[in-house]
């Protein structure tokens, strides 16, 4: 795979994760790579916060004259039933997932370079609904959104626009997941047991290394499709469903994901 280099890439959620990896990737092809994250970080911001980011970017411009790839992926899991979850947790994990792509994506366009390429990084959970994640399932599907109208407003230009929908990857991701499992009648067990069948995959995950090499052959080409799904079966699922009526696609997906015993 031809490396890139001589970039500055701002990559956000770079202090663990894919991000870090992807972090990792970049600096030893030759790039600046500048990292925003909560902690451990280049520049320690929320990215749900517009005027840290300011602030962020303001210094960003002092120290390279572009800014040739924004790769924005940070992010946060939240599981539970839409009734019972906190509206506290449900505004932040809109915040972080949505705001938090919209905000560097508003910040980055006056300091971009002509042929500059921006990529969100969706979700598989942007394509197929889960019972009891909701709330990460249409924040991802937000961003998936977010990304074709904004593909659709820069077609003008040279800007490369792209999201990446990765399947799961062996990360700490899931481990930080946000997990409510209030319950009450209505659902039983269910939350916490559908959220142990999900968890039980762990070893069946994608490899971060083979993750990496995906997504970065996928951002470093020349001319981006406006998504890409990763993974095999995620790929030929996302297909199949298209023939198929949608009543018919959730009561699978219920069957394969909703666990009440």
């Amino acid at each position: 795979m031809k490396k890139v280099k001589n970039l500055n890439i701002v990559i956000t959620g770079s202090s663990s994760g894919i991000g870090q990896a992807l972090r990792s990737y970049y600096e030893s092809c030759g790039n600046k790579v500048l990292g925003i994250s909560l902690s451990g970080d280049d520049y320690n911001a929320d990215v749900s916060d517009k005027e840290a980011l300011v602030k962020v970017f303001e210094d960003i411009k002092t120290k390279v004259p572009s800014i040739d790839i924004l790769i924005n992926c940070a992010g946060f899991g939240l599981s539970g039933a839409i009734e019972l979850i906190d509206e506290k947790q449900i505004q932040k994990e809109y915040e972080v997932n949505v705001l938090g792509s919209v905000y560097p994506i508003q910040l980055v366009l006056p300091l971009l370079s002509k042929n500059g390429k921006i990529v969100n990084i969706s979700s598989a959970c942007a394509l197929f609904p889960l019972p009891f994640r909701a709330f990460y399932c249409s924040s991802k599907s937000a961003v998936s959104m977010l990304s074709d109208c904004l593909r659709m407003e820069l077609s003008k230009t040279s800007i490369q626009v792209t999201a990446i929908c990765p399947c799961d990857i062996k990360t700490n991701f899931t481990k930080n997941r946000q997990k409510d499992f209030k319950t009450n009648e209505r659902y039983g067990e269910a939350i916490r047991l559908s959220a142990e069948r999900i968890d039980s995959r762990e070893d069946k995950r994608m490899s971060i290394e083979k993750a990496t090499k995906i997504m970065t052959k996928i951002i470093n080409k020349k001319h981006f499709k406006p998504q890409y799904v990763m993974g095999m079966r995620n790929k030929f699922l996302y297909q199949v469903q298209k023939f198929f009526p949608k009543s018919l696609v959730l009561k699978v997906m219920t069957k394969l994901f909703y666990v009440d015993r």
